[in-house]
């Protein structure tokens, strides 16, 4: 069932698609998405199955007798292997093994007699979304898409909520337009013959956290390769960012063992404290084939870069606009070396560390163990001891707890123990959001928390399963935004695979104040230089931060004074203008703009997204 050979240009890093099922009246809901410079992928029976945008790359798809199955995305699957499982398939629940057990990062869409499963990934990079088209469920990987199509609006209220700093999990996660529904990264939407039924079934799970680090780190290092490997044995050449970090590194040292031809990227920072480069070229001098960039400094873009010059089409706000400069600056030059693919060692702190919040089970069950680490962790984080003790004694649901952080949106910051040790950092509205706007947020919370469950019962497990979907929500973007600049980039550490052998590990021995990264220096022992592996810390780039704030403030100031979120009685723009003049504000520092700049930015390309195809 080949697509047809129209491509509309694309290239690898840009698959999006909408889904429909194989009945009569999607003939009609498939008329409503362009058609011109986009692909088509039929059902058996002629009608439109995919419609959208995918290179030859990123797509394989398998027919066997009443069954289909199409997976868009990086997977290193063949078609020979997927055309057995569609012929030995007799539901569509026998998809959770194949989608739990193949690498790589991507959507697995499949039909079974006229019964249609669509599903991204469980870290939250690749999503689903639905809404009835002409009468007929259908699915995307995009909302604006859907909102495209059925003219729908913006929904105001979870507009206001995502000026929430930070935004809660599950407002984190709700679609941003009226009647576009998301579908959660763990579930698969299944979709009846007729088109208009549906459910959701839940695929994945996160592992029992019970393996030693002995015993998971050998299997969180074949999982971290297969993902490079996924990306790298079709040789080429790809560019690796190496700024000397652990996560960096590991996956360059993985790139560099591929058949592919690898350019390693540091930018080292401005901070004379930085200690980036030095890290970075102690490790290129274990890669003699690899080709080592390293870039000005001065000439690497500041937080807060060209926000007014901001176009990309995103399906919702993302923090990420605040350093989009600086994560594709360089990709045009990677691009003149002949970079087809740029790998990140992005996720890494997401997967190798994890939440101090499992603190909160460990220091019932292993209350001297536990009560050792966290006097570390109150050294190393400065925390309070009684606020660390309330924490630790708070055992609130994960709802009473939210609905709880209703009645203090307005409260100052908590201490930094409150966010590591609880279900999370308490959301906070700042003086500049209008009255109106914060009675909303209010009003929403309350509902969410209502039905709220965390995503997994132990506070620890659901921070870092949390922290990673917030992040991917950014990588998700910036992905995109790296497709269109020429240069695709790829986070292995965000694979699905990657991140279960990760997570399995006893968070006892995965976060310790005593050692950094435990886990992934003891996976890379013999892959990377042990030498290489000594480093204990990181750069924070909060002098490009704070230096942004300042040479920047213009753009600040021109962001609010036409400003989108005003016009709807969001925000005060005055105070955001007044705000903008005083750069060295006290707090500024904790990114507390970078929601309300995030809601800014994507409300002024909202124009665009109404002519929204493919």
């Amino acid at each position: 069932m080949p697509p047809s050979s129209e491509t509309g240009g694309v290239g690898p890093g840009d698959a999006h698609f909408v889904v429909l099922p194989d009945c009569a009246d999607a003939l009609a809901a498939a008329r409503s998405f362009p058609r011109t410079g986009s692909r088509t992928l039929d059902h058996a029976s002629g009608r439109p199955w995919l419609i959208g945008r995918w290179s030859d790359q990123e797509i394989v798809t398998a027919r066997a007798g009443r069954a289909a199955i199409a997976v868009v995305g990086c997977c290193p699957v063949r078609p020979a292997e997927l055309e057995r499982h569609a012929a030995r398939m007799r539901d569509l629940t026998e998809l959770d093994t194949l989608a739990r057990r193949l690498p790589g990062s991507f959507h697995l869409v499949a039909t079974l007699d006229g019964r249609l499963r669509v599903q991204g990934t469980a870290s939250g990079l690749r999503l689903v979304f639905h809404a009835v088209v002409g009468g007929v469920r259908t699915a995307a990987t995009r909302a604006d898409v859907l909102a495209a199509a059925i003219g729908s609006g913006l929904d105001e209220e979870q507009l206001a909520a995502r000026l929430m700093w930070p935004v809660p999990y599950p407002l984190s996660e709700t679609s941003l337009w009226r009647d576009v529904t998301a579908v959660p990264p763990e579930e698969a939407l299944v979709i009846a013959p007729d088109g208009r039924t549906v459910r959701r079934s839940r695929w994945w799970t996160p592992p029992e956290p019970t393996r030693s680090l002995a015993e998971g780190a050998p299997r969180a290092r074949q999982a971290l390769s297969e993902a490079v490997r996924a990306r790298t044995d079709d040789g080429g050449v790809v560019s690796c960012d190496l700024s000397g970090g652990l996560d960096s590194t590991s996956v360059c040292f993985l790139a560099a063992a591929s058949p592919a031809r690898v350019v390693a990227s540091t930018w080292p920072g401005r901070d004379p404290a930085d200690t980036d480069l030095y890290w970075a070229r102690k490790a290129a001098g274990f890669l003699p084939d690899v080709e080592h960039v390293v870039w000005d400094p001065d000439e690497a873009p500041l937080v807060y870069t060209d926000l007014l010059g901001i176009d990309d089409l995103m399906d919702e706000p993302s923090i990420g606009v605040m350093d989009r400069a600086r994560a594709l600056h360089h990709l045009p030059g990677l691009a003149r070396r002949g970079s087809r693919l740029h790998l990140t060692g992005i996720g890494g702190d997401h997967v190798a560390w994890c939440s101090e919040a499992y603190y909160h089970r460990l220091i019932r069950t292993r209350p001297l163990f536990a009560l050792r680490q966290l006097r570390g962790f109150r050294t190393l984080f400065q925390w309070p001891l009684l606020d660390t003790a309330r924490v630790l004694t708070d055992s609130r649901p994960y709802g009473r707890w939210l609905a709880s952080s209703a009645n203090r949106l307005r409260d100052p910051l908590p201490p930094g123990a409150s966010g590591a040790l609880g279900w999370g950092t308490p959301p906070r509205l700042f003086d500049w959001v209008t009255p109106e706007a914060a009675h909303t947020v209010t009003r929403v919370l309350r509902a969410a928390a209502r039905e709220a469950e965390p995503l997994h019962p132990d506070r620890g497990m659901h921070g870092d399963l949390e922290q990673i979907r917030l992040c991917t929500r950014i990588v998700r973007q910036w992905d995109r935004m790296a497709a269109r600049a020429g240069v695709p980039m790829a986070s292995p550490f965000f694979d699905d695979r990657v991140i279960e052998e990760c997570l399995a590990v006893d968070p006892a021995e995965r976060v310790t104040p005593w050692t950094y990264k435990p886990l992934l220096a003891t996976a890379m022992r013999g892959v990377v230089p042990d030498v290489c592996l000594e480093r204990s810390n990181k750069a924070h780039a909060s002098m490009d931060a704070s230096n942004g704030l300042r040479e920047h403030r213009g753009d600040l100031m021109a962001l609010w004074e036409d400003s989108h979120l005003a016009r709807r009685g969001l925000v005060d723009a005055a105070a955001l203008r007044a705000l903008a003049q005083r750069p060295s504000t006290p707090g500024l520092q904790d990114a507390i703009l970078y929601s309300t700049i995030a809601c800014e930015v994507w409300l002024r390309n909202l124009p665009q997204q109404k002519a929204l195809g493919f």
